[in-house]
């Protein structure tokens, strides 16, 4: 089953964006761009390590460049539980 987001975020991981430039054999001289998006736990990045050799071993076009970023968007420490809620009016 797979966790919600609010889950993973509260488990410490971040969303990465990955921008993969790659070449189609038939077109050597194209340069073609694919963006790849998804929770991941940084230093190791393994969603976007595991999709990569996904990559590597299913599709056609040898990638030839691969530049990503993360950002954590969510802490622990950012989350409280509300126990009571007051309203005026």
């Amino acid at each position: 089953m797979e966790k919600s987001e609010t889950e993973l975020l509260l488990k410490g991981y971040g969303l990465t964006t990955a921008e993969m430039i790659y070449r189609m054999p038939d077109y050597k001289s194209v340069l073609n761009t694919f963006v790849w998006q998804d929770y991941d736990l940084a230093p190791d990045y393994p969603r976007m390590f595991k999709f990569i050799e996904f990559w590597e071993r299913e599709i056609e076009g040898k990638l030839h460049t691969v530049r990503f970023a993360h950002r954590k968007l969510l802490s622990p420490t950012d989350w409280q539980q509300i126990v009571g809620e007051f309203r005026i009016h």
